[in-house]
């Protein structure tokens, strides 16, 4: 294994950050996820597209741990993340939430300030010893967001208060907050205006130096804008997975083709 993250280091590729084998999911008798196996790459934006219901979200909040929430849901196969697996008995899914955060489609702030929003999780996981480191925190979260210039000046007044483009932001920056390694978002800019959506898009093109960024989009322009890979995905299959060009100009499965010429979807 070090030998060959030596090779894709000299080749000038990522490491390697999240590893799915054999991926499979069951909501109770449906078959929602089957024998997906990706690779997905540090400080890369990675998209999930596909018609709606194919399964490219119900395999994004696998990466999390999401779907543990639903009863009927049942996970097969591994997901590593730097080589370990997260479906292990001993990861805490609370701690595994810190290191790979998420973003919903709909922004979802607290009923809180602007200042508690993004001090949650920092609190909740002992990042800061005291109010100075807190405040620190708090300001580079909201900086990595693009929203510390209009929020600045109101820290105390509720997230709830904000323009849904700036909302959206602030959830962006509640989730890096607690220093996370991978950034998931869920259609992220799908109840946004064209505005906010490209305010958006930039601040994904930024956050990519830091973090491995997984975004689920049903808008194609968008995939081929932000990503540099992208996975195909339907009924529940991933049928290609590539460079984000290649997909898109010169895909080699005829489901691809067709989806990305607008015949099926």
């Amino acid at each position: 294994m070090n030998d060959m993250r030596l090779l894709q280091r000299t080749q000038g590729m990522n490491d390697i950050k999240i590893q799915a084998n054999g991926v499979d999911v069951f909501y109770a008798d449906n078959h929602a996820i089957k024998d997906v196996s990706v690779e997905i790459e540090d400080k890369t934006v990675t998209a999930f597209i596909g018609p709606s219901g194919c399964g490219k979200s119900t395999f994004l909040r696998c990466l999390n741990r999401m779907n543990d929430t639903i009863d009927i849901c049942k996970v097969t196969g591994d997901i590593l993340l730097d080589g370990e697996d997260i479906y292990d008995p001993k990861v805490d899914p609370v701690q595994l939430r810190a290191k790979v955060g998420m973003v919903f489609q709909k922004p979802n702030p607290f009923p809180k300030s602007i200042y508690d929003n993004v001090a949650y999780g920092p609190r909740i996981h002992g990042l800061a010893k005291n109010k100075a480191e807190l405040d620190e925190i708090i300001e580079k979260s909201l900086r990595r967001g693009a929203i510390w210039d209009e929020v600045k000046d109101r820290l105390k007044q509720p997230g709830t208060g904000l323009s849904g483009g700036q909302q959206q932001r602030l959830c962006i920056a509640r989730a890096i907050a607690t220093e996370p390694e991978v950034l998931l978002m869920d259609e992220p800019c799908s109840a946004l205006d064209p505005i906010a959506t490209a305010q958006v898009e930039e601040l994904i093109d930024e956050l990519k130096q830091n973090y491995s960024v997984v975004i689920v989009t049903h808008s194609m322009q968008q995939a081929a804008r932000v990503s540099q890979k992208t996975a195909f995905f339907h009924l529940g299959s991933l049928v290609e997975y590539g460079e984000t060009g290649k997909i898109f100009t010169n895909p080699e499965d005829s489901r691809t083709e067709s989806y990305i010429t607008g015949r099926i979807g």
